[in-house]
């Protein structure tokens, strides 16, 4: 344990598994206080137990980051639980993939009220802590998808270059408070939902293989390697970096085409 974290006491959001899950351990090891929370009750209760059971300071809640309502009620026993906080690591979110004129309200729906509105809910509730005294981080998990477009990915897309915008808004809204509020871009990283990906093609094999192909270095990340950038970023080791939004992709998105 480096200690990078201590004092910080630490809201993320879809922490049950996958990115956020690998967040959450990674700023415990760090000697961060955390509040962990997610829809999916159970598998919550089993992540955070465990976390708990091996002496870190945590709390968590089920709860749905599109209830406004909910997420104040959630925040508030955030800071009953771990004390006042002063970070937050919107990581919640969900793929809606689909063709633009084949889009259902339904999905558009979904796709933006939990990839924006959800991380927009968050933000509101824990802003005038953070304000109140004197400062904190905001770390917000967006994509590759905020700054390039996939075909047959719509809406997804435009929900993450919206919260790409969010950030940079907030960041220089409230950068006179001490607020810091950043963006963290992943590319493929091997999480369920990827795998799930993989499992929708006929052949996953060569579904898989494809997307590795498509990295400069020939595989994609772990939920442990984006968990260290957020570390980063969330820590008082980059103090003067607002606004903006660090890539985190092994060049994906700079290459052009493979060769």
């Amino acid at each position: 344990m480096a200690r990078r974290l201590t004092g910080k006491r630490i809201l993320i959001t879809g922490a049950a598994q996958g990115i956020g899950l690998a967040i959450a351990k990674a700023v415990l090891r760090e000697d961060a206080s955390v509040f962990m929370i997610d829809r999916d009750d159970d598998r919550l209760r089993v992540e955070a137990e465990k976390l708990k059971g091996a002496g870190h300071n945590l709390g968590y809640r089920a709860a749905d980051i599109t209830d406004a309502r909910s997420i104040s009620t959630v925040v508030e026993d955030a800071r009953a639980e771990i004390g006042q906080l002063n970070a937050l690591i919107n990581n919640a979110g969900v793929n809606v993939f689909s063709e633009p004129l084949e889009t259902t309200d339904e999905e558009w729906n979904r796709c933006f009220d939990i990839n924006l509105k959800g991380a927009w809910n968050c933000c509101k509730a824990v802003l005038p802590g953070l304000i109140d005294q004197g400062g904190g981080a905001i770390l917000n998990i967006a994509s590759t998808h905020a700054f390039t477009i996939i075909p047959h990915t719509f809406p997804y897309p435009l929900a993450k270059h919206a919260l790409l915008g969010m950030t940079k808004s907030l960041g220089l809204e409230y950068a006179s408070k001490s607020v810091r509020v950043n963006a963290l871009a992943p590319g493929y990283v091997a999480t369920q939902k990827v795998i799930d990906y993989w499992n929708s093609f006929p052949d996953p094999v060569s579904a898989e293989a494809e997307t590795m192909k498509l990295h400069p270095g020939g595989r994609i990340a772990t939920p442990e390697e984006i968990a260290l950038a957020a570390v980063f970023m969330i820590s008082d080791e980059c103090p003067f970096m607002n606004a903006t939004c660090l890539t985190v992709d092994g060049g994906l998105s700079v290459q052009q085409h493979s060769a």
